[in-house]
């Protein structure tokens, strides 16, 4: 009996060792060829630039532009930083909940004039279900090494305004992360030219850190969302969950911290955490919220919870877009939008947008994520401008702005009356401005004044990819619009000619 017993548990332990292991989150990797293979998958956070927003400016920033004009002004000069940037007439903001994939394969993609994921189901049959389709999506390490699903849409252009003096803008939006999850720091099976199946592009849990810090790069803003807090009723474990998250933000984000929060499930719980959390400075919610009026907010929108509304029928935000254009300036509400999932449907949205509001419309829209309105509003209202004329050919500029703990968009339109772009010789700045554009605007000019601590070496990034691959279109209009932000400088001249 022992002996049988011996005997058959040897033949288990045979037969159990023979079992195939199947990965049910990717399919039958075995199927591929060498798509189980350590070599095809790529470790995102070891392999992706950020920009360095842990090692931004600290403290406040008092920046100093000089200009030379003809002749001595002969009306008095007056400064001041308009309601909106890019002394833009329409607010619109976009934030998109539960780390979707689609956030970057679809929205970000869109924008930056990226391949699409095509959100119309493609075939993808099994033994079992010969008729199965599946929508595709990819990753940022696919992106990389041109592993795309076959019915990928090419990339055509990007999306966006202008800065009020001819240089192009793109949109931003906000995604939520959800930090404490493990599948954020998900591995990607890449496999170039394998076609016997598409599990790998199959949709994941969510996005992963890779794919934030890429979007972070674009000027993509990051939000808290749902925490794995065991009672989500409960404030104190809420907090708790938040600084928990923090601390993996700040690990894999080189520093960078959270400063926003996207409202779960209609829960006030999270707000009311969110009102004792230090780090917590601006909020988005569908209910209970302010709605929000940039050209009365003359104050700060410190922990104030902005309304947003979740439609999935685009025509109806489509109307909302037209009334609010339409309506006298101090009624004018930011068209502030909520989403889940992007589709096909959406990226139509935001070419439309662009087609009539954007830079191929009116140029009339300012869409920033979240987080950088708030900064603008910031510096808006609690910065100052002073202007000097210092002899009778040089007029100073002095542009002071607070800068707060999670601040990482130190960005301003400054406007100055009484002077004309055809009055100026030059325009020169101290070092604490790294991007500078300027052009006339009603009854003087405007200026847009960009202090962020490394500016130069981000475009740098974008001018050494573009480098790598110079077939690459995408990359050469990435290149030059990063480039494009800078001040003119010796080391701007020596980037373009990079480029070119």
């Amino acid at each position: 009996m022992n002996h049988k017993l011996i005997f058959y548990c040897i033949c288990m332990l045979l037969f159990t060792s023979c079992i195939k292991q199947i990965n049910l989150y990717t399919g039958d990797d075995e199927q591929h060829e060498g798509g189980n293979n350590d070599d095809d998958k790529e470790k995102p956070q070891e392999q992706t630039y950020l920009y360095p927003f842990g090692n931004e400016v600290q403290g406040d920033i008092t920046a100093g532009i000089f200009i030379k004009v003809k002749d001595a002004p002969q009306v008095p000069l007056k400064a001041g930083m308009p309601c909106l940037k890019y002394n833009k007439p329409l607010l619109l903001l976009l934030v998109q909940d539960d780390c979707k994939q689609s956030a970057y394969c679809r929205t970000w993609a869109a924008i930056n004039g990226k391949p699409v994921s095509n959100s119309d189901p493609y075939p993808t049959p099994t033994v079992q279900e010969p008729d199965k389709t599946a929508q595709l999506y990819y990753n940022s390490a696919h992106l990389r090494k041109g592993d795309l699903p076959p019915n990928v849409l090419p990339a055509v252009r990007t999306l966006g305004s202008t800065d009020g003096t001819g240089k192009e803008v793109r949109f931003a939006f906000t995604t939520t992360l959800s930090a404490e999850e493990e599948w954020m720091d998900q591995d990607v099976d890449v496999n170039p030219g394998y076609e016997k199946d598409y599990y790998r592009f199959f949709m994941k849990r969510g996005l992963n850190w890779d794919e934030i810090k890429e979007m972070m790069n674009y000027g993509v803003g990051i939000a808290f969302h749902d925490v794995m807090a065991e009672n989500v009723n409960d404030v104190e474990e809420i907090k708790q969950h938040y600084g928990i998250a923090q601390s993996k933000i700040q690990e894999q984000l080189a520093g960078r911290k959270c400063k926003m929060l996207a409202r779960p499930n209609g829960n006030d719980t999270y707000i009311d955490a969110a009102l004792q959390y230090e780090d917590i400075r601006t909020m988005a919610t569908e209910s209970n919220g302010e709605d929000l009026y940039p050209f009365r907010a003359i104050e700060s929108l410190d922990k104030v919870a902005l309304n947003r509304s979740f439609e999935e029928v685009q025509e109806n935000i489509k109307d909302e877009i037209r009334q609010q254009r339409r309506a006298p300036e101090r009624n004018r509400k930011a068209v502030h939008i909520g989403v889940h999932n992007t589709d096909n449907d959406w990226i139509k949205l935001l070419e439309w947008i662009n087609d009539n509001y954007g830079k191929d419309g009116d140029d009339s829209v300012w869409f920033p994520s979240q987080e950088e309105y708030y900064e603008y509003n910031y510096y808006r209202t609690h910065g100052n401008v002073k202007v000097e004329q210092t002899d009778e050919h040089t007029i100073k500029l002095t542009v002071h702005l607070p800068i707060g703990e999670c601040f990482y968009y130190p960005s301003v339109t400054v406007n100055l009356s009484g002077l004309k772009k055809e009055d100026i010789v030059s325009v020169e700045t101290d070092d604490a401005v790294s991007g500078l554009s300027y052009n006339n605007f009603e009854e003087g000019i405007m200026l847009n004044i960009d202090c962020r601590k490394h500016l130069a070496e981000h475009a740098t990034h974008f001018v050494e990819q573009y480098e790598k691959d110079r077939s690459n279109a995408s990359n050469k209009a990435d290149a030059l619009y990063f480039v494009g932000m800078l001040k003119d400088s010796e080391r701007k001249t020596a980037l373009l000619n990079r480029i070119q």
